[in-house]
């Protein structure tokens, strides 16, 4: 075993200590699907999201973030797919603290140590930190394959996990075969979405997507989608609730639930927002889009007891509040709720 390969199997056995399940390497070349991603973005798919048109060129290779790049390993970390009946939806990953400090403090003691013990070497870890197309890299490394709901999807995990990179200058034995694909026929994901967000399978119409919808999308959310969003007040999991490998995810549940009534939300200052959420996934809506969705999510939901919280909100500061009000009011009311 040579040297490199010593040191690749402890950085694995400590990123299994750092509660890491999924461990690979890629080459450090061209990302696979860089010209997939181009034409995604040049078909709107991405909606608002202009950094991803303004880093573009970045995310073709992997030097980008790391000059004298040689290994893209790439890791992931489940979170928990079990949740109890609550009084409105949020994907699974936002419940409890924001993950992103969370995995960069781990990844900052990984690349850290990768230095330390190869003096001279280079190490960057990014999650959601860095122009890097994370999930080519995890499916050349090994970690899996995509799914039609363009998730990346493993044997023992599914596709509840989070994933993230550390770039080395080293040059670690990689993986030569990544995963082959095991949706076969399957269409369950495709089917259940509720805004069928997939023009053709592996393609994502963000604009259409209710994690967009509800996180990404600054302003009103288009009227034709708004029943559709049902009781999501805060991302979506319909297609990986429906996909068959996650009857193999982690099935603990999480200690930092958040359950968010959506008539309480209405009432929210920008002062108690800040306050509640700056250490959560949900502060990346900013107030006006929790409470706008609050609003679409009573709309759907709701009965006359929302009513009075609803018309209280017809008067707030933020023009798109005060239209998801009036909106909810009207639906609620046309059902006769």
């Amino acid at each position: 075993m040579g040297p490199e390969e010593v040191i690749l199997d402890e950085l694995r056995q400590r990123a299994l200590g750092h509660g890491f399940k999924l461990f690979g390497v890629a080459p450090a070349t061209e990302a696979d699907g860089y010209g997939r991603f181009c034409d995604w973005l040049d078909a709107g798919y991405a909606g608002e999201m202009k950094y991803l048109h303004k880093h573009r060129e970045h995310r073709r290779h992997p030097k980008a973030v790391l000059q004298n790049v040689r290994s893209v390993v790439m890791l992931g970390i489940e979170y928990p797919a079990q949740l109890p009946d609550l009084p409105s939806r949020i994907a699974r990953y936002a419940h409890g603290p924001d993950y992103h400090p969370i995995l960069w403090a781990k990844l900052n003691d990984l690349s850290a140590w990768l230095m330390q013990t190869a003096p001279g070497s280079y190490a960057h870890g990014t999650a959601d930190s860095a122009p890097l197309l994370e999930r080519d890299f995890a499916r050349r490394a090994g970690l899996g394959w995509f799914g039609k709901n363009t998730m990346l999807l493993n044997k023992q995990n599914g596709s509840y996990f989070f994933l993230c990179g550390l770039l080395s200058s080293l040059e670690f034995p990689v993986n030569d075969s990544p995963p082959e694909n095991h949706c076969g026929t399957c269409t369950a994901c495709l089917e259940a979405c509720p805004t069928q967000a997939f023009p053709t399978p592996g393609t994502l119409d963000a604009t259409r997507c209710i994690s967009y919808l509800t996180i990404e999308l600054h302003g009103p959310i288009p009227l034709p989608l708004r029943t559709e969003i049902g009781d999501w007040l805060f991302g979506c999991d319909v297609c990986q609730e429906v996909c068959p490998w996650n009857r193999f995810a982690n099935t603990d549940t999480s200690d930092n639930l958040l359950s968010l009534d959506p008539v309480e939300l209405l009432s929210l200052t920008e002062a108690e927002f800040k306050s509640r959420f700056q250490h959560t996934a949900i502060y990346r809506t900013r107030r006006q889009g929790l409470i706008r969705n609050a609003a679409i999510v009573l709309g759907n939901t709701g009965s006359a007891a929302s009513l009075p919280a609803l018309l209280r909100a017809t008067h707030d500061a933020d023009e798109v509040v005060r239209e998801a009000a009036q909106w909810a009011i009207d639906q609620i009311q046309q059902r006769g709720d």
